[in-house]
């Protein structure tokens, strides 16, 4: 599930492939964008900016993109066969003399001009890994909805730009505190923010994510997708839950022991 540390990894990985160079072919395959071309235009960079993608281009354009559940961008050699999914499922091909990028199933692709990149980022709160990252920002936006439960008000982009519903679940688990504890109950809530951070951090160059010691493939994670499975500090069955619509309805998994249910 693309998070902000895998997006953070992806935008690397096409930067380190692209950037410098100018495109040999591009081909934007949303009807929008149908007859933009950027052949000929060099990649200047590539850069996370939470869960989305900016791929910027001399002239002072920029190709954002958002992954959301299952899009990806893979990189090919110019013989190498494309194997990312069908072809009905790309979205763009952007290829330099060395290496072509192909979107496949993204589900928001904008062209713009550089300068308005803020229209599609500017309402993201402090990037987890991002150059702008201010804890105390990050603590104030979490707290202006104290009654807000913990779990939606980590999901928000808006309070800071990164989390998807893995660390979600993570970060509850680890903060001891139930998904449904409102945030302003949260003690020394300054370690949610400080705790995420270190979270994403400590994997954005792991190919695979880990938030547990545990190296072996069925205890990297403390609760997320392991429902029914004991817990590992306490060993109680882990349970799950519909998020509901605020949390755009996805799947919860936290340790009724460990993190207890708040009293209403």
């Amino acid at each position: 599930m693309p998070e902000g540390d895998t997006v953070w990894r992806t935008a690397q990985r096409l930067h380190d492939a692209l950037a410098g160079q100018p495109l040999t072919r591009c081909d934007l395959r949303v009807p929008r964008l149908a007859t933009a071309d950027l052949t000929g235009r060099q990649v200047l960079e590539v850069r996370s900016r939470g869960k989305h993608l900016l791929i910027r281009f001399e002239g002072g354009l920029t190709l954002h993109s958002h992954l959301r559940m299952d899009g990806a961008w893979q990189l090919y050699a110019p013989a190498e066969r494309w194997r990312g999914g069908p072809a009905h499922q790309i979205r763009a091909v952007l290829g330099t003399a060395g290496r072509t990028a192909v979107g496949y199933r993204l589900p928001v692709l904008d062209l713009l001009r550089t300068a308005d990149e803020r229209r599609v980022v500017g309402h993201l709160g402090p990037d987890l890994l991002g150059p702008d990252w201010d804890p105390a920002e990050a603590l104030r936006r979490l707290l202006a909805a104290p009654a807000r439960p913990l779990g939606e008000a980590l999901l928000d982009q808006r309070n800071l730009a990164g989390i998807g519903n893995v660390y979600k679940s993570e970060l509850c688990f680890l903060l001891r505190a139930s998904p449904w504890l409102p945030i302003g109950r949260l003690p020394a809530p300054e370690r949610a923010p400080a705790l995420a951070r270190k979270l994403l951090e400590a994997n954005k160059l792991r190919p695979t994510r880990r938030t547990t010691p545990d190296p072996r493939p069925d205890r990297r994670l403390w609760v997320y997708g392991r429902a029914g499975r004991p817990c590992l500090r306490c060993g109680t069955p882990i349970r799950t839950t519909d998020g509901g619509p605020a949390a755009e309805a996805r799947t919860t998994f936290w340790c009724p022991a460990c993190q207890p249910t708040p009293p209403d």
